[in-house]
């Protein structure tokens, strides 16, 4: 054991008080004595599941401490010290991990897995690296609204293998943003080594690769911790600028209890338990006169009081419980416009009134998102040549010059971090919007859509305000990956709301809508009408109601139930085949509009659905089922579906157009329906 003649540890107070040393002590030893508590209730079966950060406090205590109150902190699994220095009532903690309604979840989440906004905090997801990003947001809106913060994230050695990690680190470094990379390497990834994560002698060393300062520390001296990270945080505070810090420790337990610590060599556990945080610094305030051993059993004794009450308190509530009801209406925040509040709408609501203006579907597009900057000073639009080119479709052409370079950003080929930085703007009660360059390219930010925007209203009630603008589709011989329909691939997830306009009027009007929700939008807009289609649209603002379909064309033999693409290929087919079809467009993906659908079903029998994605697994697919459920005995005809082979998109026009839904094949199913 370390003594104060031998330490392990050499302390330099410089300039720091005595209340700032005790102030310190304290902070460490509150998040040691919970944890020893939490592994004495694991072994009881009271808690499922424990995470220690046993040996690496100083780095959770010092970071935190050296912030301001109001500077947001992105911690890990093991930041135990980050809520307990932000004064996190023990009681909610407690609730928390023990999954009553107390907690911050309502026991929708596990152990650091929530947000507590009130206390600038922001837990993890699973997936380690996309917290990253979000600091990157938050640290953007500080820079857009010029106020002296920074933003800090944790991460791990095995998390800085993670691409996430290179895009969160990029994008900071490119727009100068004052986020505080803290990285903790404890020696292993669960058990997998340093050595087998990275080559690299020093993970400080990747710093210089991004242009930006680095700096490695002793993360088990809580004084060089703090008094580094205060000074760092003061100068990024007047130079925004990002800083990657390595902080040197070590996990003394499993990675998560269940996995022991078998696998760490005994010499290696040996040397690091004499570089224990918590017990070396003791032993220097000891030596120090700041602490004495009845001081030590004072506090000791009074923070065994304060667990063991809050323990109790959060025992003692009730188990969770809910229905489904709220649990579905917790997976969104509350729209301003909810058609299933005014459901005389499907009836009763037009376009506004007013001059009137004939425009492309792009023209459409363009308007909207301009207008919708124009009322949202707080919206930010991101994607990859937006900015003085215009993006590569053009809708954002002159943008830059009325809005500035700061509010339309360029950004790197990073769309999952991109994606990150626009749920970290919405953190800090602004607007973003991500334009995908082409919808194809969605898939290397499927995590963050998927797990964050999806279901952080879920798990701790933060509506991410964020649209997501996808052109998609094929009918341009665009080629396997910038042609295909990628709708299906969030259809199944709950948390995202999906829009696919396929007129000028309702891309304007659905666009400008989800600018109006707080909820994540998915907003596809088919490359193939941008300068094919046209019609006219108000000029003045107005919204489409998020969960009402269009009614296209009045009809009694069958139903189409379509979007994008495929009305206008309905209303054509119908045309040659002498159909009278009663054509709906869906145009709200997620919500789907089910009143409308049943309503036209219930009058013609029998129903097509049509669109241009593959068949498997389609959103085809759903929508037959459930019509199948809900209106067998109404039906003359099984619910057919009409969708493009189930192969990738090809390259060649013959190809392409064998590949699609449309022209003869359409024909001839709606033939085959009419006379079934």
């Amino acid at each position: 054991m370390p003594t104060a003649t031998h330490p392990a540890i050499t302390y330099r107070r410089g300039r720091l008080k005595n209340e700032t040393l005790l102030m310190l002590y304290e902070r460490m030893l509150l998040p040691r004595m919970v944890e020893e508590k939490m592994l004495i209730l694991l072994r009881q079966g009271k808690i499922s599941k424990w995470f220690s950060g046993i040996g690496q406090e100083a780095i959770a205590v010092g970071a935190t401490a050296a912030l301001l109150p109001d500077e947001m902190i992105f911690p890990m699994h093991r930041n135990l010290g980050v809520f307990t220095t932000r004064d996190v009532p023990l009681f909610r903690l407690f609730a928390q991990w023990q999954g009553k309604a107390a907690g911050f979840t309502k026991g929708r989440d596990r152990s650091f897995h929530f947000g507590a906004p009130e206390y600038k905090i922001v837990g993890m997801i699973s997936h380690l690296g996309p917290q990253l990003s979000l600091a990157d947001g938050v640290a953007l809106a500080h820079k857009l609204k010029k106020e002296a913060r920074v933003s800090l994230a944790f991460t791990g050695e095995g998390g800085t293998s993670e691409g996430e990690f290179h895009e969160a680190l990029n994008v900071a470094a490119v727009w100068d943003l004052p986020v505080i990379f803290l990285i903790e390497n404890n020696g292993y990834g669960l058990s997998t080594p340093t050595s087998e994560q990275y080559r690299c002698e020093n993970l400080v060393d990747r710093a210089k690769g991004y242009g930006m300062k680095g700096y490695q520390i002793d993360g088990n001296n809580v004084l060089e911790v703090y008094s580094r990270l205060r000074k760092i945080s003061a100068e990024l505070r007047k130079n925004p600028k990002p800083v990657l810090v390595e902080a040197l420790t070590f996990r003394m337990r499993g990675h998560e209890e269940a996995s022991g610590t078998k696998y760490v060599p005994k010499a290696l556990m040996e040397h690091w338990a004499q570089k224990d945080p918590l017990n070396n610094y003791e032993q220097y305030l000891l030596a120090e006169g700041l602490l004495d051993e009845a001081k030590i059993a004072k506090l000791r004794q009074a923070f065994k009081e304060k667990i063991n009450k809050a323990w109790k308190q959060a025992e003692a509530e009730p188990k969770v419980s809910s229905t489904p009801e709220a649990e579905e209406a917790d997976v969104f925040a509350p729209s301003p416009v909810d058609v299933k509040d005014r459901p005389a709408w499907r009836t009763e609501w037009h376009l506004p009134k007013g001059p009137t203006r004939e425009m492309r579907l792009v023209d459409a597009l363009s308007e909207g998102l301009r207008q919708a900057m124009e009322k949202h000073p707080e919206l930010v639009l991101m994607g990859q040549d937006i900015a003085e080119y215009g993006g590569v479709f053009k809708i954002t052409e002159g943008f830059v010059e009325q809005f500035g370079k700061e509010r339309v950003r360029n950004t790197p080929i990073c769309e999952s971090a991109i994606v990150g930085t626009a749920l970290g703007l919405s953190l800090r009660q602004m607007k973003a919007m991500v334009e995908m360059q082409f919808s194809d390219f969605v898939s290397v930010a499927f995590n963050q859509i998927v797990n964050n925007l999806a279901k952080l209203h879920y798990r701790w009630g933060h509506a991410p305000d964020v649209v997501v603008r996808m052109p998609t589709g094929g009918g341009v011989a665009a080629g396997p990956f910038h042609s295909q329909s990628t709708e299906s691939w969030f259809f199944h997830c709950p948390g995202l709301k999906i829009l696919y306009p396929s007129t000028p009027e309702d891309a304007k009007g659905l666009l400008l809508a989800a600018f109006e929700d707080p909820n994540p939008v998915l907003f596809f807009e088919h490359k193939a009408l941008y300068r094919s289609v046209s019609g006219p649209v108000p000029e003045a603002p107005y919204t489409i109601p998020i969960g009402l379909a269009r009614r296209v064309r009045e009809g009694k033999e069958l139903s189409i139930l379509t979007y994008g693409s495929g009305v206008h290929q309905a209303l054509k087919a119908a045309d040659q085949v002498g159909l009278s079809a009663d054509i709906i467009d869906l145009r709200s993906l997620a919500p789907l509009d089910w009143e409308t659908i049943e309503d036209s079903l219930r009058k013609t029998n029998r129903v097509l659905i049509l669109h241009e994605d593959t068949l498997t697994g389609g959103i085809g697919a759903e929508l037959a089922a459930r019509i199948a459920e809900r209106l067998f005995d109404q039906l003359d005809a099984p619910p057919m579906r009409l969708a493009a082979l189930d192969t990738p998109v090809p390259f060649a026009p013959e190809l392409e157009k064998q590949f699609l839904p449309f022209g003869k094949r359409l024909e001839e199913k709606l033939t085959q329906l009419k006379n079934w």
